[in-house]
């Protein structure tokens, strides 16, 4: 098994069953993850910042630094990998309030909104997100079985659900609320509005 480190502002994908993408210190960043299990092609992304009109310049250099830059590339990338949109798993984690606990700036929020936006436009479903809060977060994305795991502060590890375990938990909320929330589609299931 090979652990390829995601750093700030970076990207890494990989289509070898035994590597795990990693990355850590998910503050105010954002960590994209995407998998496609036909294909087994998995990527992270850790961007920084929402947009790259803030330096257009640094957006070119460093692509992965900016929400509207790094996710363009990230889902470019996984295609030319053998991905397939349709067949993909996108989930967010992050967005937390590290650095600014007064909340002045909402780096994390507005990187959340952004990633949020960009995914919308590009007729992408985010699957399940783990974002917001004060804790940093520390992100492993296993290749070949498309499992993503997340802990912060040393905390427990947690899974996060992909596509096989959404529809069933979509089926039970499905059950128990018969009239879901028309901004996110149901309780367990939120969708890019």
């Amino acid at each position: 098994m090979e652990t390829i480190t995601v750093g700030i502002a970076d990207c890494r994908l990989s289509n070898q069953p035994t590597d795990v993408l990693v990355t850590h210190a998910l503050g105010s960043c954002i960590g994209v993850a995407v998998y496609d299990p036909v294909a087994q092609v998995a990527g992270l992304l850790h961007f920084m910042l929402p947009e790259s009109s803030l330096d257009p310049e640094k957006g070119k250099t460093k692509p992965y630094t900016y929400a509207d830059t790094g996710i363009p590339r990230l889902f470019r990338a996984a295609y030319c990998l053998g991905a397939d949109k349709k067949r993909m798993t996108v989930w967010l984690i992050g967005g937390a309030q590290v650095l600014n606990p007064a909340g002045i700036f909402n780096i994390g929020k507005r990187n959340h909104m952004a990633c949020r936006k960009i995914l919308w436009a590009a007729g992408m479903m985010i699957h399940a997100e783990e974002v917001g809060g004060t804790l940093s977060r520390t992100v492993r994305l296993e290749v070949g079985s498309g499992r993503l795991t997340w802990n912060n502060g040393g905390g427990a590890l947690q899974e996060m659900p992909g596509k096989k375990r959404m529809a069933m938990m979509q089926a039970i909320d499905s059950a128990v609320n018969p009239k879901p929330n028309a901004k996110t589609g149901g309780l367990l299931c939120p969708f890019v509005s």
